[in-house]
């Protein structure tokens, strides 16, 4: 236990030490009047533009909630679910290990609805699987239709294979949509603390919202990099969100606070024909939107939502006594 305490934070140290280094080498000459003034040339309407991409984003992270727990054939109403799930994911965005620091809030808010650790384990399990199963589709897309893409990030993979690779990854989530419609059995797995828990494949009404809310959310986060770029040496936005999903993908993976330092080294990589001072500024912006203001939103939610809990749990004597004095 004190090793896994540990393990997570010191590979997100490790990861924002080696991403700064490099940063450091890519970003020499660039200083913080050439970063003020790409951001004071972003325009009031790409402002107003990437703060929308960001309502669409998370509006689109509270369907991750919904479709897990459709899946489970729980009933939540709305509001809960969307409360929830925001704050779940401006603390992980922002803390990293995002798995575990997404089930610790999701388990504290879930377990106040009846639901079980092993229901909340499959909730977790779903959510991140609906991440990934969108990022798969979305990366296959972008290779069919931008298959160069691939070679802004070196010579990993030849450019005539990146078209190939994209249609195989939609085949194969093509292929996890024709299972949905088979009804197959669910797998029993009987785990020491969270019981026995059943695994059941998604029916085609879980399946299909997945292919669609999930790509929303990428979208949206997307385009708030995109709108805050200058139109100059700017290469489109399939390029953009193609890079992105590399980007957040390797942020994730790498349990940086923030993918601090990761996701700027990814862009300034793949885009090495803009100028290095508008893809900070533009990821300033991100980080502005999508992870600073839901971060401190989430903190007032959970501050609100532990003093309600503490008042629900206070002995009923206690209670009476406090409003006696207030009377």
């Amino acid at each position: 236990m004190t090793f896994k305490k540990y393990l997570w934070p010191a590979v997100g140290g490790l990861t924002i030490a080696l991403s700064a280094w490099l940063l450091y080498k890519e970003l020499r000459g660039l200083s913080l009047d050439d970063l003020w003034v790409s951001l004071a040339a972003i325009p009031k309407t790409h402002w107003c533009l990437a703060a929308a991409s960001s309502l669409v984003a998370y509006w689109a992270l509270a369907g991750y909630d919904r479709i897990a727990l459709l899946h489970l054939g729980r009933k939540i109403d709305w509001f809960f679910i969307t409360v929830c799930s925001f704050t779940t994911y401006a603390l992980s965005h922002n803390i990293g290990a995002s798995v575990v620091s997404g089930a610790v809030v999701r388990y504290r808010a879930y377990s106040t609805r009846g639901m079980t650790p092993a229901e909340i384990g499959v909730l977790i399990a779903m959510c991140s699987f609906t991440f990934i199963l969108g990022t798969l589709m979305l990366i296959g897309i972008i290779l069919v239709i931008e298959p160069e893409v691939i070679a802004r990030f070196g010579d990993l993979i030849p450019v005539e294979a990146s078209a190939a690779l994209g249609y195989l990854l939609l085949v194969l989530i093509g292929l996890y949509v024709v299972a949905s419609f088979m009804k197959l059995k669910p797998l029993t797995l009987r785990l020491s603390k969270l019981g026995t828990v059943n695994i059941v494949y998604p029916a085609p009404r879980v399946v299909l919202p997945q292919l669609l809310i999930a790509p929303i959310e990428l979208i949206g986060a997307a385009g708030i990099i995109y709108f805050a770029l200058p139109e100059v040496g700017n290469p489109g936005y399939m390029v953009v969100l193609g890079i992105f999903l590399v980007s957040f993908s390797a942020a994730l993976l790498s349990h940086a606070p923030g993918g601090l330092g990761v996701l700027e080294l990814v862009f300034v990589m793949g885009l090495p024909d803009m100028n290095p001072a508008d893809v900070i500024a533009a990821l300033l912006v991100f980080r502005l939107f999508y992870l600073i203001i839901p971060f401190v939103m989430a903190l007032v939610v959970i501050f609100v939502f532990e003093r309600s809990q503490f008042r629900r749990d206070e002995p009923l004597d206690i209670q009476r006594a406090k409003h006696q004095e207030k009377a």
